[in-house]
Formats: C-alpha cells, sequence, structure tokens
C-alpha cells in the first residue's frame, strides 16, 4: 500500500518521523512536499497528495500542518477526498469506520510524534463498516457532483 505525505513548513518534523514509520510498518511512502523551512503553502500540498489518491497513485495520505485545519480544509476541497482531522484514537477509529476517510491530518504543534505513530496505525488498520454508513458517504458524494445550489 502507497500512502501520500504532505506537510507545510510546519509539519516537516512530524512528516519526516511517519514516513519513516509506515516504511518500518511495510508501506510504501511518498513525499509530496517541501524538506525546507522556507514558508510554504498547505494548499499546495494538500493539492499534491490528494491528486495521487484521485489518480489511484496512491491508496492514502497523510497532511501535517501547525494545526490540521488548513490542510483537512484544502484536502476536502477535493472530489472523492474525505480528510479527516484526528487527533484521539477513537476519531482515528471513528473516521475510518464510519466516515471511510482516504486522508488522515494531523496538527504539528498539537501532536507529539509517539501519539500521531499510534493514530496512525488505528487508522491504517480500521476498515469501513459500510452499512448505514454507505449511505451517508454517498450523500457526501452526491454534495460533491450537485452544484450545492440550495
Amino acid at each position: 500500500m502507497k500512502i501520500a505525505f504532505g506537510s507545510d513548513h510546519g509539519g516537516i518534523e512530524l512528516k519526516t518521523a511517519l514516513m519513516k514509520f509506515v516504511k518500518e510498518i511495510e508501506y510504501i511512502p511518498i513525499d509530496c512536499d517541501t524538506d525546507k523551512t522556507d514558508s510554504a503553502d498547505y494548499p499546495d500540498y494538500a493539492k499534491s497528495v490528494t491528486e495521487l489518491i484521485i489518480k489511484n497513485q496512491a491508496d492514502w495520505g497523510v497532511l501535517i500542518c501547525k494545526t490540521g485545519i488548513g490542510m483537512s480544509i484544502a484536502a476536502n476541497k477535493v472530489h472523492g477526498i474525505r480528510a479527516a482531522l484526528v487527533y484521539s484514537e477513537e476519531i482515528a477509529l471513528l473516521s475510518r469506520r464510519h466516515n471511510n476517510a482516504n486522508v488522515i491530518c494531523f496538527g504539528a504543534d498539537f501532536t507529539k510524534i509517539s501519539l500521531a505513530k499510534k493514530l496512525l496505525t488505528i487508522w491504517l488498520k480500521t476498515e469501513f463498516e459500510g452499512g448505514r454508513h454507505q449511505r451517508r458517504v454517498d450523500k457526501i458524494q452526491q454534495l460533491e457532483e450537485s452544484s450545492c445550489e440550495f
């Protein structure tokens, strides 16, 4: 399985640690971003990661910025992406089980490396339940496909 990673300047340390970690647990990391601490715009890296997922060149994505909020907002603008800002074990589990999230977002300023590894492991190993949750994911897809004129 291939996991695309993206971070702005605020998430480089966490991204580097998580890329090394997923390699150790036998996933293939793809680096889609900067390795410099100069200011960088998170939407650019959200685009790079989500594009790989949409084109089936990566199975999942990991996006990191200082809060994780900007990355999750940017990623969720892309048709077919369900990005979840994850900050606890239960949220990691439910974002996959109920929402079939295909991108996990972390806030580097609020998530220690050890916790991020734990959350990412839970997220990667959790299967989507389907059932009533599939109906809801389908409705999200319908919103994406509509012009959203209310």
